[in-house]
C-alpha cells in the first residue's frame, strides 16, 4: 500500500506507544503533525521529547475537538473507540480518520500477515515471527503485541515480512488494511463493554478479510463454529488447522503428529510432543502458525526446529520460581473466561488459581463449571472488582473451596502462599482485565513476578 504524507496536516490523538510511534513516522515523511492527549505534558515526563520538532505542535492536557478543523488526516489510538463524538466529528467535517494499525500498514513494504482472535494471539505471532527469521528472512513482529507497526513501517523492505497482532480494538479504525496472510484463532466472548456485542466484535474480526484477493489466504481453526462461519464468501483462499480432524488444506492432528496438506501430498511437520510449548491451546497455537508460514513457504524442517525449542512468551503460562516446592506460574494475560479455562487445562498438579479484575461484563458461570470439574483446581482466590460475581457463580456450581482477598495484592500472594502444597502450583490467570488494581496485564505479571521473586 502507497500514502503520501508529506505536507499534509495530521492530527495524533492518543499518546501511548502506539501514538507516539506514528507521531514519529508521520515527522519523518514530511506531515505537519498536531498530539493531542487529555493527560497534561506534565504526566509524559520525557517519552515526547523525539517529538519536539518544528514539524509538530503540542496540543496536551485538552480534547480533540477544537484541533480537528483545517486537519487532512486524524489518527487516532487502539483505546479511542470509534464512536466517541470527537471522532465522528471529524468525519463529518470530511478528516480522513484512520487507526494506527491503518496508518503503519498503508506504509509498509513487504508482506504482510494478520493474526488475531480472542486468545492465543502473542503466542502465535511471536511463533510466526520466530519461524520466518529462522528462515534468514527480515521480520517485524509488531501490532497489539506491544510494538507498535509504525514503529517498523519506515525502515521496512520489499522483502521483509511484517507479522501483526491484531486486536479487535484495532480492528475498528481500518479501511484499506490488505494482508497477505490473515488469521483468526478463535472466538469466544469478550470485549463486550467496548463493541456492544459479539455479533459487532466479531464482525470487527472479520474486517481483517475484507481487501483480501484470491491471491492472498485467510487461515481459521476448523474446530471453533464461528470461525468456520466467518470463513464463508471470503474472496480470499481458505486455509484451515484443526486438532481433531483431517482438513483438505492446511494443518492438521494425525496419529499424534502435525500434518501439512497444502496440496495433493501430506508433509509431517513434527510429533505433537515435540511441541515445546505445554498444553492443547498451543497445540493449536502450532498449527495455526504452521498453516500461516507453510502457504509462505518456510520448509517443514524449519517448522520442526523451531517448534522443540519455541519457549512461548512472556506473561503466558510463564513459570517464575520454584519455591518450597510450590511451582508459582504466571499467565496474567489470561484475561478472559476461555483464556484461563485454556490455562487450567494445562496445570497438571494441584493448583491454586488467584482469579479476578475488572469486569468486561461476561458470565462467569462456564468458568465456574470448569473449575468445579477440575480435580487439579484445589483452591481458588478471589481479588478485586469482580471477586463477588466470580464466587457467585463457584456458588451455584457448589464450588466452596474459594477465599476473598479484596484488593489486597500482598495478602492474596500470602494466602497463596498458605494453602498451596508442596509439589503443587500457583497459577495467576484472572479471567479479567487489569485495570481496576493495575496499568495493564503487563504491569499485573511484573508485579507478581517482582512479589513472588521477593519471597523467602
Amino acid at each position: 500500500m502507497n500514502m503520501n504524507v508529506e505536507g499534509k496536516r495530521v492530527l495524533v490523538c492518543g499518546m501511548a506507544r502506539s501514538g507516539i510511534a506514528a507521531a514519529k513516522l508521520l515527522i519523518s515523511l514530511g506531515a505537519r503533525v498536531t498530539i493531542t492527549d487529555t493527560k497534561p505534558e506534565g504526566e509524559f515526563g520525557g517519552a515526547l521529547d523525539e517529538l519536539r520538532t518544528p514539524e509538530c505542535t503540542f496540543a496536551l492536557g485538552q480534547s480533540a475537538d477544537g484541533l480537528i478543523a483545517g486537519q487532512d488526516i486524524m489518527v487516532i489510538s487502539p483505546g479511542i473507540a470509534w464512536a466517541k463524538p470527537f471522532v465522528q466529528n471529524a468525519i463529518a467535517q470530511g478528516v480522513e480518520v484512520m487507526g494506527e494499525l491503518e496508518l503503519g500498514a498503508r506504509l509498509t513494504k513487504g508482506a504482510l500477515v494478520a493474526i488475531t482472535g480472542t486468545n492465543g494471539k502473542t503466542t502465535t505471532t511471536t511463533l510466526v515471527g520466530e519461524l520466518f527469521r529462522a528462515t534468514g528472512r527480515t521480520t517485524h513482529v509488531v501490532g497489539n503485541i506491544g510494538y507498535p507497526i509504525t514503529a517498523t513501517a519506515g525502515i521496512s523492505k520489499q522483502d521483509d515480512v511484517t507479522v501483526a497482532e491484531v486486536s479487535s480494538y484495532q480492528c475498528e479504525g481500518i479501511s484499506q488494511f490488505h494482508p497477505h496472510v490473515g488469521a483468526v484463532l478463535n472466538i469466544t466472548e469478550d470485549h463486550i463493554v467496548r463493541h456492544g456485542s459479539m455479533e459487532v466484535y466479531i464482525a470487527m474480526k472479520r474486517r481483517i478479510f475484507d481487501r483480501q484477493t484470491a491471491h492472498d489466504v485467510a487461515v481459521f481453526n476448523y474446530d471453533d463454529p464461528t470461525c468456520r462461519e466467518m470463513a464463508k464468501g471470503l474472496k480470499a483462499q481458505v486455509a484451515w488447522f484443526s486438532r481433531k480432524e483431517k482438513v483438505p488444506y492446511g494443518a492438521y492432528v494425525a496419529d499424534h503428529h502435525i500434518i501439512l496438506k497444502l496440496g495433493e501430498g501430506e508433509q509431517m511437520v513434527c510429533r505433537c510432543d515435540e511441541v515445546y510449548i505445554p498444553g492443547p491451546h498451543n497445540l493449536e497455537n502450532a498449527l495455526a502458525a504452521v498453516v500461516i508460514t507453510g502457504v509462505m513457504g518456510v520448509p517443514c524442517e524449519t517448522m520442526r526446529e523451531v517448534l522443540k525449542t519455541f519457549k512461548g512468551v512472556e506473561h503466558r503460562i510463564e513459570t517464575v520460581r520454584e519455591l518450597d516446592g510450590v511451582t508459582w506460574i504466571n499467565d496474567p494475560k489470561g484475561t478472559n473466561v476461555d483464556s484461563t479455562q485454556k490455562a487450567i487445562a494445562t496445570m497438571k498438579k494441584p493448583t491454586v488459581l488467584i482469579l479476578g479484575g475488572s469486569d468486561k461484563k461476561v458470565s462467569f458461570d462456564p468458568l465456574a463449571r470448569s473449575i468445579a470439574e477440575a480435580p487439579q483446581i484445589e483452591h481458588c482466590v478471589l481479588i478485586g472488582d469482580t471477586a463477588n460475581q466470580i464466587k457467585e457463580a463457584l456458588d451455584r456450581v457448589g464450588y466452596t473451596a474459594y477465599t476473598m482477598t479484596g484488593y489486597d495484592f500482598d495478602l492474596c500472594l500470602a494466602t497463596c502462599r498458605k494453602l498451596a502444597k508442596e509439589g503443587g502450583n500457583v497459577l495467576l490467570s484472572p479471567a479479567c482485565a487489569s485495570f481496576d488494581m493495575f496499568t495493564d496485564y503487563e504491569n499485573r505479571g511484573k508485579i507478581f513476578k517482582e512479589k513472588v521473586m521477593a519471597m523467602q
